[in-house]
């Protein structure tokens, strides 16, 4: 509803978040269990978001110990061997939680 301030009306305007949900005055009241099915699904797409944050890092390291890995004489032996091997084992990693994910959904 405008607010009046003198001769000038402004609008009432609030900002909502994306997340905020809209409650429903028509139906009755959320039971117990109505609850711990919402509160199971939300954890449930944390979980994923946080999996595929984790592939996703997994993917990142690989590139850069790829990096490592070919950076020749300015890299200590022992990083740019440990490095090649993780460059090599990351990214299957990767592929096999994105896999999991994808049946899990």
């Amino acid at each position: 509803m405008p607010k009046s301030t003198g001769t000038q009306t402004k609008p009432d305007l609030r900002l909502v978040s994306a997340e905020a949900e809209i409650y429903d005055l028509m139906r009755g009241p959320q039971t117990t269990a109505d609850r711990v099915k919402r509160l199971q699904a939300e954890a449930r797409a944390l979980a994923v978001e946080q999996v595929e944050a984790l592939e996703r890092l997994l993917v990142e390291a690989a590139r850069m110990a790829q990096d490592i890995a070919k950076g020749g004489e300015a890299y200590p032996v022992g990083a740019r061997e440990i490095a090649s091997r993780l460059a090599d084992d990351l990214p299957k990693k990767a592929e096999t939680i994105k896999l999991i994910v994808s049946r899990a959904q």
